[in-house]
């Protein structure tokens, strides 16, 4: 059996399931911080003069670090990040273009990976589990310049993009999705926080600010929370703060080092403990919660008292809570599934318009395969509602509404890790009330209003971050979540409301193409807000409303054909403006608007039949809300 994780392939039945989650659980290519598989390491510093020292812990037991081997080369001032089993430090002092690698399941000296584009010291350094990102330092002079490496591939390092301002000593965490870089010198001390989207390449984008200017700080992370220490000034050297990787804005206090100076400490963690190295030629390496505020306390000592030893662990940013699981053995609740049971059961409910009237950053997660009740899953970085949401099978996109005013925003997240949104981009045009479709590659927001009543289609490639895209137009210009459905080639739009009243219209598009839609047929009855599911073969339309009240009726078509749409049944509750989850047999409508208030109920029906459709369960907040799958359109 292969040590390291299951192939796309090789998980279509060439293994047994029982086989495959004991390679994962077992076999070492997980490194699990509660059976103390994550290690930090220490690599270089400057003692005072520069060290090739590399030191380890590990990061579950508090206690002294070890030997773990050499650098290649003197230095401090280094910087790199690491992987599941990789760890790298990039360039340093005496000024270098080097970078070593070590491999964190054994121990020995460092080796050859590869070349900065330039060759600096004073660098800052950031990693998910697969790209490691170089940002700023010393040439001699100030760069702004960003390099990335594939941390599994040597080789000499490419061009990221730039951050936002030039600096040295800046500090950086990522998570698996996001990279920040706080503070830094210029020659004067900054309070700036840049991020930057690791799945691309791009320049930094402000996230907020420090609480005050900043340099030669230690942070670390987890999926969700970024932690700085220390630093240079002496009036909030002793301080420690943080952000939420999710949600842009300023630094927050989070409690205090111990006593002493930490400046030009470093930091890494596992998913729950951050430890980072108090610097000026110190061997105190400190720990900390990163869920909770509170005091840093004593973990241990390094082997070497030194300062701007650069840290890394093959568990920082939370990187040991991602399993690395086959695509069709996951669900967010942790459940490992045979593939066509489990596959598309991912369902995510996305913000919304409560009964006060407040727009909800929530997103919360059900399985569609087990009747039940919502739970959470983690929150958009703009609240709105009137939005439309599309997805492939890993990541779902919400696009436009009200958050107060019309927006443009488009923001994604993933399917595979609870966590917080993600800004992707942005729409030709605000608008609210846009429908939304996608096939696995290409998403499509159709219609809405800017607040006149638009025809306009745009599309994303759901992969890649960055603005929408003119696709075409509708027959009818519409608002009112005139929803899509479809299959991996076409989308149905169905419905909507404009000033001519509330049309039965039904239209397609061929997704993988652009130009306009083609009239399909119509609904049963004229509505808008209603909400559309399909599988691979059949689009259902349920509920809406007409102008004389919610309505509970659901119809359907079959998407490869053209047509009338013929009754379902009826959902248990009439409703608008649901949010709409399915998988290749099931079809689920949550939340909604039920006149005078707002729903909390969850129903489902089997799209290959007709029926009334049965109770599901409840969702967390009652609303009106949109929603989307990772099963849906066949995608499973």
């Amino acid at each position: 059996m292969s040590d390291s994780y299951p192939r796309r392939d090789q998980a279509r039945g060439l293994w047994k399931i029982n086989d495959i989650t004991k390679n994962i659980k077992s076999n070492g290519t997980y490194p699990n911080s509660n059976t103390g598989a994550v290690r930090a390491i220490w690599m270089g510093g400057g003692a005072p003069s520069a060290s090739n020292v590399i030191d380890y812990v590990q990061t579950s037991t508090a206690g002294n670090a070890i030997d773990f081997g050499d650098l290649s080369l003197a230095r401090s001032l280094n910087a790199g990040g690491g992987s599941f089993t990789r760890g790298l430090s990039c360039g340093g002092s005496p000024t270098t273009d080097v970078i070593d690698y070590v491999n964190f399941a054994s121990t020995g000296n460092a080796a050859d990976f590869g070349n900065l584009t330039a060759a600096r010291a004073y660098l800052a350094g950031m990693s998910n589990n697969i790209r490691c990102l170089s940002v700023d330092g010393l040439t001699p002079s100030r760069v702004n310049t960003i390099d990335t490496v594939n941390i599994a591939t040597l080789g000499n390092a490419t061009d990221f993009g730039d951050s936002q301002t030039a600096t040295a000593l800046a500090t950086c965490t990522a998570n698996p999705t996001r990279g920040i870089k706080a503070g830094g010198n210029t020659p004067s001390n900054i309070d700036t926080i840049d991020f930057y989207e690791l799945s691309t390449t791009g320049n930094g984008v402000d996230f907020g600010n420090l609480a005050a200017a900043q340099r030669s700080q230690s942070s670390f992370g987890s999926q969700t929370r970024m932690v700085m220490a220390g630093g240079q000034d002496s009036a909030t050297r002793e301080k420690i703060e943080t952000i939420q990787f999710g949600s842009l804005g300023n630094a927050v206090d989070y409690g205090d080092s111990l006593s002493g100076t930490t400046e030009n400490g470093r930091g890494t963690s596992n998913s729950i403990l951050g430890l980072f190295a108090k610097g000026s030629v110190n061997n105190v390496i400190e720990q900390k919660t990163i869920a909770s505020a509170g005091n840093a306390t004593d973990f241990g000592d390094l082997t070497l008292a030194r300062t701007a030893a650069h840290a890394t662990s093959n568990g920082h940013g939370g990187l040991d809570e991602f399993q690395p699981r086959a695509p069709e053995l996951y669900s967010p609740t942790g459940k490992v599934v045979p593939r066509g049971s489990g596959v598309g059961n991912v369902g995510l409910i996305v913000g919304g318009e409560d009964a006060s009237g407040n727009n909800l950053t929530r997103v919360e997660f059900l399985d569609i395969s087990t009747l039940g009740n919502s739970i959470n899953f983690g929150d958009m970085v703009v609240g709105a509602r009137d939005i439309a949401c599309l997805s492939s099978s890993t990541r779902l996109i919400k696009g436009g509404g009200r958050a107060p005013g019309i927006t443009n925003n488009i923001e994604s997240i993933e399917f595979a890790t609870k966590g917080n949104g993600a800004d992707f981009g942005d729409l030709t045009a605000a608008r609210r009330n846009p429908g939304g479709f996608s096939n696995s590659t290409r998403g499509l927001f159709a219609g809405g209003d800017t607040p006149s009543y638009v025809d306009t289609i745009d599309y994303v490639t759901i992969a890649t971050v960055g603005n929408a895209t003119d696709f075409g137009d509708q027959t009818v210009a519409r608002r009112t979540s005139n929803s899509g459905a479809g299959s991996s080639t076409r989308a149905i739009f169905s419905g909507g409301y404009n000033p001519s009243g509330y049309p039965n219209t039904i239209d397609y598009v061929t997704t993988a193409s652009t130009g306009d839609a083609t009239d399909f047929g119509d609904l049963t009855t004229a509505r808008g807000y209603g909400s559309a599911l399909s599988s691979s073969t059949r689009a259902v339309y349920a509920g809406g409303q007409d102008g004389s009240g919610d309505k509970n009726i659901i119809d359907y078509v079959t998407i490869a054909s053209t047509g009338n749409a013929t009754d379902f049944g009826d959902l248990t509750v009439s409703r608008a403006n649901m949010a709409r989850l399915s998988n290749s047999t099931r079809g689920v409508f949550a939340s909604g608007y039920d006149a005078p208030g707002m729903s909390n109920v969850i129903d489902y029906i089997t799209i290959a039949s007709t029926g009334n459709a049965i109770d599901f369960g409840d969702v967390i907040t009652a609303s009106s809300t949109d929603g989307q799958s990772n099963g849906h359109g066949g995608l499973s």
